[in-house]
C-alpha cells in the first residue's frame, strides 16, 4: 500500500491529497529515508512524520483494506511517539495563549489610542 494512502487510511491526514503534499515536502520518512507518496509500506516499517509541530513515530503492523474507523486504527499501527513531543506542543500553545488570548483578534483603534495615552501619561510623570 502507498505511504500516502496508508497515512490517510489510518487517519493521520484528513485527505489523501494532504498526505501526498506532506510527502512531497519531505515531512514523511520510512525507515529513516525521505520518501515519495507512491512508496509502498509493509508490516514492520517505521514511519516518521511531522505534522502540527509534532514528530510522530509509527510502526506498521498490518495494511488496512481502506480507510478505517478511529476505534480500529490500533489494529494497523503502533504509535511510538515519545510523550515529550506532545508536551512540547502543549507548551507552544500555552505560550501563544499568554501573548494573546484566543478570540481577541487584532488590537482595535481604541486599544491603540488607550495604549498611546498610557505611554504619554508615563512620560509626563517622569
Amino acid at each position: 500500500m502507498r505511504v500516502d494512502k496508508y497515512l490517510w487510511a489510518t487517519r493521520y491526514f484528513k485527505t489523501r491529497s494532504k498526505a501526498t503534499d506532506a510527502s512531497k515536502k519531505g515531512r514523511i520518512r520510512v525507515n529513516d529515508a525521505i520518501v515519495k507518496p507512491a512508496r509502498d509500506v509493509y508490516p514492520g516499517d517505521i514511519i516518521k512524520l511531522r505534522k502540527d509541530q509534532i514528530d510522530y513515530v509509527i510502526e506498521v503492523i498490518d495494511l488496512p483494506p481502506s480507510r478505517v474507523g478511529n476505534k480500529l486504527v490500533d489494529l494497523y499501527r503502533v504509535d511510538r511517539t515519545p510523550k515529550e513531543n506532545f508536551e512540547a506542543r502543549k507548551m507552544i500553545e500555552l505560550n501563544q495563549d499568554y501573548y494573546r488570548r484566543k478570540g481577541e483578534g487584532r488590537p482595535t483603534k481604541k486599544d491603540r489610542r488607550d495604549l498611546s495615552d498610557l505611554l504619554r501619561q508615563q512620560d509626563e510623570e517622569e
